[in-house]
Parts: structure tokens; C-alpha cells; sequence
């Protein structure tokens, strides 16, 4: 292999050099093709590159030229006319008056009077429904209303007990301490006042004398600790039955005897009585002294104490002023009560509408324009359900909403032009500038105003949207132009101006020097030049619509004035 190889490349190697000294005919003829063909090749490709190049810079010129554009100048004379600034918007139509009957309990339906489209008028009967829960609401709110009315009588009552006052002679054995400006409660203990003046005691004596013993019989009552005897009188019987450890079957008799001042309660005493033949009747034991009365008084009312006069032991009249409450408590609880009272006659009132619904008959004129599709003898109607709706549309309110700019403008019983989509006209008359309802967004307030319209024709409907328009304010007999002939422009000096371009022979006094761009190739001019006879003079304007606006000064009323440019013809 190693040998193979070499020989190989020997001999390529030979080749060459033979040639190179001695070159054939046929490969000098080869030679001379291949040198032909490239030269062909370079040729062709300067060509197609040359072409390429040529075809690019026609494309961009193409492309980037500007085609000539021929324009033609718009001019019109200042007339003399009247114009008026409007303020328009757009608002929805709502029937003045609607009356809906929506039920608050279930029910059933008995009777129907009425049908959609049907128009009725006050007082006319409508419908029937069964309703023992509307019913049943209307006792409780009753029963509630009652308690709170006499809960009010009694804090009213309270006021003029306010003062506790003593209710017999006697003495105080107990007195409560209490402290000026101290808030009391009602059935607070005051004090315990006995009636000293005369005592009780209580016997038994044995059923053999029951015959023997009356009331208003005259009785010794015997006082073993003071060994004393005192005058008494039977003050009552009881038949009870107490018996004795021996036996025996006894009644009570109660004595009630003047106390000459040294007596107190708890004392033993016994007490003798005799028959009408004079014989002797003694009880069974002795008994212990009780003062005739004892009455644990309380405060009836609850307020601040304001005074008070009492000492343990003393001895006070009937009708002795024992302590005093202020009314702040009673004052306060009387108006918390009365807002409850308010409260709950509201809910009662509310009720017996409620319970008027299922017996209805219209409150306005009008006309049935929603019927319940329950609303069938027989049908079931459920708390919640509106179960008729009347609407009447002879008078009609239309909301609309006037921004701060033209607020002002807006006045009472001021006409407002309106008008449906479908060209039909209404005339709205302002009833109400809703001032405080007043709402901000996008850099501007609005105004809520209410026009009424009269609808005798039926022509407008309830929820029908109506383009409205009013004048702000006119101007008659003034130069008007198209508001597009008006340009604010900049002179030479910066300074801005309001300006008309008006057509004259001569450069008037007054003309507004201009920096006038020169118009490029492709486009229109933007004002036109003194070389086309019109100059820009400065003018005041006033009151403007949507086509054209007051000259108040600047102009005289006959100038043919620049409107604008526009296209005539263009090709490219």
C-alpha cells in the first residue's frame, strides 16, 4: 500500500510539469472557454446591479414625491343677523304620579276588579285578598302601641310622685340616709313609720265564750311591766281554731287601745272582758302589743334627690313632706318613651296600609299599566309581590342635569324646548332647581333640574328620553360669520389674536402681521397670503351656535371674508 501511494502522487505530480513545458492544443482551447465564460458572468452582473440601483432610486422617488395638489380658496361676506347661545342635553320622562300596591303577607285572592290598560280613578275598588297574617300584624302592632301608651301614663303619673309625703301621724323607726344630687330608683326603701297613738294586741279566747264577745265590747288591757290597766275596745273577731296543748278550741279576738305615750310594741299584755251578767272573761295567754299601723314607705318615682327631711324617731304629721326627687329621670324616660310611642303608631300606620292593600282602591287617576299575573280570583300572592301599578301620565317630569356654566341661566317656571326621537315637540316648564343634590366629575358640577310637562295627548311616555334645549342668550342684529373663519393666530411678536382674513384691495390699518409658513409641494395653504388679497384683521367676538359666531368689533358687516381651503384636484 505504502508503495501504491507514492507512485500515485509522482505521477500527478509529473503531469503538471510536462504540461507546463510543453502545453497541448486542447488544453489551450479549454483555457480560452473558461476565461470567455467568466468574463460573461462579470458582465452580466454589473448589469443586473446597475439596473437594481437605477430601479431603487425611481421606487424611492416614487415613494417619497410629493404630488402636486390643487386647491381652491373659500371665501363668503359678513351678513348681518340675529343669533342665540343654547345649552342642550338629553333627559328621561317619568309620570308625575305613580301609586304601586306591593303587598307585605301572603294571601289569597278573592275578587279582581280591574284589568291592565284599564283607567280608573280615586276611590274605585281594585282588588280583593284574604289575609289573616296581615290581619294578625295589625293587632300586634295595636297591642304593642296600648303597652307603650300606658308605660307613658305611668312615667306621667310618676311626676307627681316625686315627693314622698308621710301617710298617717306617727313616728319614723327607720329612716334611710341618702345624699343630695343621689340618682334613687323607684320602690326604694324611704323609711318605716309606725302609728304610735294606739295599739294592738291580739288574744284567744275559748269558743265557750263566743256568745259573750262582740266587737266594739269594752275591754281592760293589763300591762304587767308598767303594772298599769288601760281602756280598749274589740276591734275584731276570727273564727280560727287555734288549740290548746290541754285541748281546748279557741278563737282570736283583736283589742285596739290609746297608748298614753310610754307604750311601744313587743310589750305583754293580757285583757279582760265580762258577760252581761258581769262575770269575768279571761283569755287563754297573754299576748305582746303591736303598734295599730305600720307602713314601710317606698319612692313611687325615680329621679335625683333634691331634699329630704327625716330623723329616727320623730314624729311627723299626715302629709308631712318626707323627701323630694327632681324630674330629670322621669324627664328623659318620658321622651324615650315618646319616640317609641312615635315609632310604633308609625309601624301600626304602616300595617293597616298594609292590611288596606288586600282590600285596594286606587289613590290617583290613572291608568292600570303592571297587573300581577297572580292577581286572579283564586291566585296566591306572596309577601313582596307588587300586585298593581297605576300611572298617570297627564302630567309628566322630566329630570335634567345643567352644569355650573349654564346653571345660572336656569330659572322658576322658565320654558325648556324638548323633543322626542321621533320629532315630536314638548314644551317643559322648570318647577325645581335642585341645588343641594349638586354633583362633581370631570372639572365641572351639575345641577339636578325638574321640568313638568303637560301630557294631555298621551303623545309621552313614561321612560321615554328626550333631547332638551334652552336659551342662555341673543343677540339680533349683529355681523356673523362661520365660527371656522375665526383663527387665533400669533404675530411677529409673539402676541395672540383673534383674527379674520378679509378680502381688500388695500392693507387696512389694522392688519395683524404674519410669519406665513411657505406651503410645501403636496399640501394646502393654511391661511391665505396678501399676495392672494386677504389680510388678517383682529376682531372681538361674542355669542357663537353651532354654525357661526357674533363679530362684535373688527368688521363692518360687508367683507368677503377667508372660510377655508379645500381640494379641487390631485393626481399621482
Amino acid at each position: 500500500m505504502p508503495d501504491t501511494k507514492t507512485t500515485t502522487t509522482a505521477e500527478t505530480t509529473a503531469a503538471p510539469q510536462a504540461t507546463a513545458q510543453a502545453p497541448s492544443a486542447t488544453s489551450t482551447a479549454k483555457a480560452r472557454r473558461l476565461k470567455a465564460k467568466r468574463t460573461r458572468s462579470i458582465i452580466i452582473g454589473c448589469v443586473t446591479l446597475g439596473a437594481l440601483s437605477v430601479g431603487g432610486f425611481f421606487l424611492f422617488k416614487f415613494l417619497t414625491a410629493q404630488d402636486p395638489v390643487e386647491s381652491k380658496l373659500y371665501s363668503q361676506v359678513a351678513t348681518m343677523g340675529s343669533i342665540e347661545s343654547r345649552v342642550q342635553g338629553s333627559g328621561m320622562a317619568r309620570a308625575k304620579e305613580t301609586s304601586a300596591i306591593t303587598l307585605t303577607q301572603n294571601g289569597t285572592v278573592e275578587e279582581v276588579f280591574v284589568a291592565a290598560g284599564d283607567f280608573v280613578t280615586v276611590g274605585q275598588p281594585l282588588y280583593t285578598i284574604f289575609s289573616p297574617e296581615a290581619q294578625e300584624a295589625v293587632n300586634a302592632a295595636q297591642l304593642r302601641l296600648d303597652v307603650l301608651h300606658d308605660d307613658y301614663t305611668a312615667l306621667q303619673k310618676q311626676l307627681n310622685e316625686l315627693s314622698v309625703y308621710a301617710p298617717f301621724a306617727g313616728k319614723l323607726v327607720e329612716v334611710t340616709e341618702f345624699q343630695t344630687g343621689q340618682k334613687i330608683a323607684i320602690d326604694t326603701a324611704v323609711a318605716t313609720l309606725v302609728n304610735d297613738k294606739q295599739l294592738r294586741l291580739s288574744l284567744y279566747f275559748s269558743y265557750a265564750y263566743e256568745n259573750d264577745i262582740s266587737v266594739g265590747q269594752s275591754v281592760d288591757v293589763s300591762i304587767p311591766s308598767v303594772m298599769g290597766t288601760y281602756k280598749g275596745t274589740v276591734d275584731e273577731i276570727n273564727k280560727v281554731s287555734y288549740i290548746s296543748p290541754e285541748g281546748a278550741v279557741h278563737f282570736e279576738v283583736g283589742i285596739i287601745f290609746d297608748n298614753p305615750g310610754t307604750l311601744t310594741a313587743d310589750m305583754s299584755a293580757s285583757a279582760q272582758l265580762f258577760t252581761e251578767g258581769g262575770a269575768p272573761i279571761y283569755a287563754y295567754e297573754n299576748g305582746t302589743t303591736q303598734y295599730a299601723e305600720v307602713r314601710n314607705i317606698t319612692t313611687n318615682a325615680a329621679g335625683p334627690l333634691l331634699s329630704e327631711h327625716m330623723l329616727k324617731y320623730a314624729n311627723v304629721t299626715p302629709g308631712q313632706v318626707l323627701l323630694t326627687m327632681g324630674s330629670d329621670t322621669i324627664d328623659d324616660e318620658l321622651r324615650a318613651k315618646q319616640t317609641e310611642i312615635d315609632t310604633a303608631q308609625e309601624s301600626l300606620d304602616e300595617t293597616l296600609k298594609s292590611l288596606g292593600n288586600f282590600n285596594a282602591v286606587a289613590s290617583i287617576d290613572g291608568q292600570i299599566s303592571s297587573l300581577s299575573g297572580s292577581l286572579v280570583p283564586g291566585g296566591e300572592m306572596k309577601s313582596g309581590d307588587t300586585a298593581i301599578v297605576i300611572t298617570n301620565t297627564t302630567t309628566m317630569i322630566v329630570e335634567i342635569k345643567v352644569d355650573d356654566r349654564n346653571i345660572s341661566f336656569v330659572k322658576p317656571n322658565m320654558t325648556v324646548e324638548l323633543s322626542d326621537w321621533n320629532g315630536n315637540t314638548f314644551t317643559g316648564v322648570v318647577s325645581s332647581i335642585n341645588t343641594g343634590d349638586a354633583e362633581m366629575g370631570q372639572g365641572m358640577t351639575t345641577y339636578p333640574v325638574t321640568l313638568t310637562v303637560d301630557n294631555y295627548s298621551g303623545a309621552l311616555t313614561d321612560g321615554a328620553w328626550l333631547d332638551y334645549s334652552f336659551i342662555t342668550s341673543q343677540s339680533e342684529h349683529g355681523i356673523l360669520a362661520p365660527m371656522q373663519s375665526v383663527r387665533n393666530v400669533s404675530d411677529e411678536n409673539g402676541d395672540i389674536y383673534s383674527v379674520v382674513f378679509i378680502k381688500a384691495d388695500t392693507r387696512p390699518e389694522n392688519t395683524v402681521t404674519l410669519e406665513i409658513a411657505e406651503t410645501q409641494p403636496g399640501q394646502m395653504p393654511q391661511y391665505p397670503s396678501e399676495a392672494d388679497g386677504y389680510y388678517p384683521v383682529p376682531v372681538e367676538t361674542g355669542l357663537s351656535d353651532n354654525y357661526n359666531v357674533e363679530i362684535k368689533s373688527g368688521l363692518t358687516g360687508d367683507e368677503e371674508i377667508f372660510i377655508s381651503y379645500f381640494v379641487e384636484n390631485s393626481w399621482g
